[in-house]
């Protein structure tokens, strides 16, 4: 691994100029705070199975540093260094030598410095909207939060090798969007929740199944400098044998699965909640499990709903559009997950309830996310807790409900 640059991966840099302008733009970026992430990919040198370098900025000792993430066919490293060692370093790297390309994405810009077979440099920037400020006829891929390259998504069948490199299986295009649209998510969810500056995470996923969202998790989190700790948690044996099976064969250590129930599940440390396709009331002790552990973060998708309806006593005034049977089975969609969210809202959450991909063996498309909020924000939140017990209330009084599970969860 390049920890120490020899004196061949050193030598004189060709096309300076598009160098120096790329390292201008990275110290740029670093500077302004609109660093997301540095890719060093197709790697020509002579490190043993050694694929790409990602870079990221972290926050370590309150100091800046660069989190050099070393991609290698079976496993990974992390190194974190100083903001001038990683400079120095990535300057040594930047040689034609050892990568041929190198993205960096800052803020509304996307830079790639290329090398040529010759070792010829040039550089293309491109704004957010991909319009090319130095163009090379070629659009603008669109935003995607992991990369297909992971050795583990073959594992899971998600890729399959096409002339040498890692490549989407056409039926997985569906899944490869939801993953990445739920990290999209996840991320901003991370940002502004109080695990924003924690080094270590962790994360349940209960329902993981084959566990795509769960190894996305564990990938990114650690392509952001921290040391998660993810554990999939599914009833089907099989599953979890395989999941498994994938973490340990490409050395992803911090990442498990367990077969368990969320019922009875007890993870003895739970920063994120997830729960993705709960049925019934599954999803109420999963939200409760979070709460009781006071996950920063919790997000759930129910699938099913079932408590609430033959509860619900039907106002006269709706008797007419609900008598049928779709239109009572949405109400009590809404209502169940209206009465979660306000509940979410009581403990303190920041709470959402939007719309989200459907997964691949049910229609709903319904998202809950709830963040936890500090300081001045929890205890006015907590002071206003009543008035949001009361609106709870009203609502069960208007449609007759007599339980509803994560209130019950609550009280005992």
């Amino acid at each position: 691994m390049f920890t120490n640059l020899s004196p061949e991966l050193a030598t004189e840099r060709p096309q300076p100029d598009a160098i120096d302008r790329f390292m201008r733009l990275l110290r740029t970026a670093l500077d302004d705070g609109s660093l997301t992430k540095l890719l060093l990919s197709k790697y020509k040198g002579s490190e043993p199975q050694l694929e790409r370098l990602t870079v990221r900025e972290v926050e370590l000792r309150a100091e800046r540093h660069l989190s050099f993430l070393w991609r290698y066919a079976t496993r990974d490293v992390t190194k974190n260094h100083s903001l001038a060692e990683g400079l120095e370093l990535l300057r040594g790297l930047l040689n034609g030598e050892a990568f041929q390309n190198a993205h960096l994405h800052a803020g509304t810009q996307e830079v790639q410095l290329a090398f040529s077979r010759k070792g010829k440099a040039s550089l293309r920037v491109a704004s957010a909207q991909g319009a090319p400020v130095a163009a090379d006829g070629h659009d603008k891929e669109k935003q995607r939060y992991l990369s297909l390259e992971a050795p583990f998504w073959q594992d899971l069948g998600l890729t399959h090798e096409l002339k040498g490199h890692a490549a989407l299986v056409p039926a997985m295009s569906r899944k490869w969007k939801q993953i990445n649209k739920f990290i999209e998510i996840f991320g901003a969810a991370l940002r502004n929740s109080p695990l924003a500056h924690t080094p270590d995470v962790h994360v349940v996923d209960f329902g993981s199944g084959k566990g795509y969202l769960t190894f996305a998790m564990f990938e990114w989190l650690r392509e952001q400098g921290k040391a998660p700790r993810v554990m999939g948690v599914e009833l089907r044996e099989d599953m979890v044998s395989l999941c498994n099976a994938a973490a340990a064969r490409h050395g992803l250590e911090g990442l498990h699965f367990d077969q368990g129930d969320v019922r009875s599940y007890t993870p003895t440390r739970l920063d994120v909640m997830i729960a993705l396709h709960a049925c019934d009331i599954a999803t109420d002790y999963a939200i409760h499990l979070g709460l009781r552990a006071g996950a920063g973060i919790i997000m759930c998708s129910p699938c099913c709903h079932k408590q609430l309806r033959p509860q619900m006593r039907l106002p006269a005034a709706l008797r007419p559009m609900l008598q049928h049977g779709i239109h009572l089975g949405q109400e009590a969609e809404m209502v169940t997950d209206s009465l979660r969210a306000l509940l979410l809202e009581a403990e303190g959450y920041e709470t959402q309830v939007f719309e989200f991909v459907a997964l691949e063996h049910t229609s709903k498309n319904k998202m809950i996310l709830a963040v936890k909020k500090q300081g001045a924000a929890l205890a006015a939140a907590l002071k206003r807790k009543p008035e949001v017990l009361s609106q709870i209330a009203e609502i069960k009084g208007f449609y007759g409900i007599r339980e509803q599970a994560l209130e019950s969860l609550l009280v005992c």
